[in-house]
């Protein structure tokens, strides 16, 4: 990148500091410049670029980098940044804010485990632990869904609204059964949570705040289960 592209970055993460900063390096008719962006994003440590900012980028030119800050902490990668980089198929930038020490690091193929993952709202989260078990142990697609940070809050319902459009239809607590999913309402209103059955009365979950793992599927978890969903596509 070129030195005053670099120092367009550091300005921009200076002054969201403490919250990341989140951009694009766009190049027109082979002039760069970088584009700054409003993050979506409600905590201190992500980002979610605003979908217009980068609407808006798109028409100024060819989008080559996706920025982001990461303050008081090294500018080094984290799992959601690594998944982030591989779905968007551009390299990416980090500029760790105050010191201004900067990272680069192009699509790995990176693939996040299903345990011991960070969470990351809308990276790697409860429905997307979902969604990787049943890529790679079913070989079933199911779709992704916009929603924002803090849906639970709002009148969206995520997993209530969509999991017929999944191919998700609904059972019996008695009729639970390996690869099946469960739906639960953590500290909400809302039915905000699931989980994969993995048999012998275990789930593979993700809360929020907590690494991804495996737990026994009683007390506390079973007295917030709200609903039971089989996928038409496993046997």
């Amino acid at each position: 990148m070129r030195e005053d592209t670099v120092t367009e970055i550091r300005a921009h993460a200076a002054a969201v500091f403490p919250m990341e900063s989140c951009g694009l390096v766009v190049v027109r008719k082979g002039k760069e410049r970088y584009w700054p962006c409003r993050n979506l994003a409600t905590g201190s440590e992500q980002f979610h670029l605003h979908h217009e900012d980068y609407a808006a980028a798109e028409e100024q030119g060819d989008i080559v980098r996706i920025v982001h800050s990461h303050p008081n902490i090294a500018p080094v990668p984290s799992q959601a940044d690594l998944v982030g980089c591989d779905a968007s198929g551009l390299p990416w930038v980090i500029v760790n804010w105050p010191t201004g020490a900067i990272h680069e690091f192009q699509p790995s193929g990176y693939v996040a485990p299903l345990v011991g993952r960070v969470f990351s709202h809308g990276v790697l989260d409860c429905y997307t632990l979902i969604r990787d078990y049943y890529q790679r142990e079913l070989q079933i697609t199911i779709p992704d869904f916009e929603r924002r940070d803090d849906w639970w809050k709002t009148e969206q319902n995520l997993y209530r609204d969509n999991f017929a459009a999944a191919g998700f239809v609904r059972i019996e607590e008695s009729a639970l059964r390996t690869h099946d999913v469960i739906l639960m309402q953590l500290s909400s209103d809302k039915t905000n949570h699931g989980a994969v059955y993995l048999g012998d009365g275990k789930i593979l979950h993700h809360p929020m705040n907590r690494l991804s793992g495996r737990e026994m599927f009683g007390g506390f978890w079973q007295n917030i289960a709200t609903v039971y969903l089989h996928h038409k596509d496993v046997p």
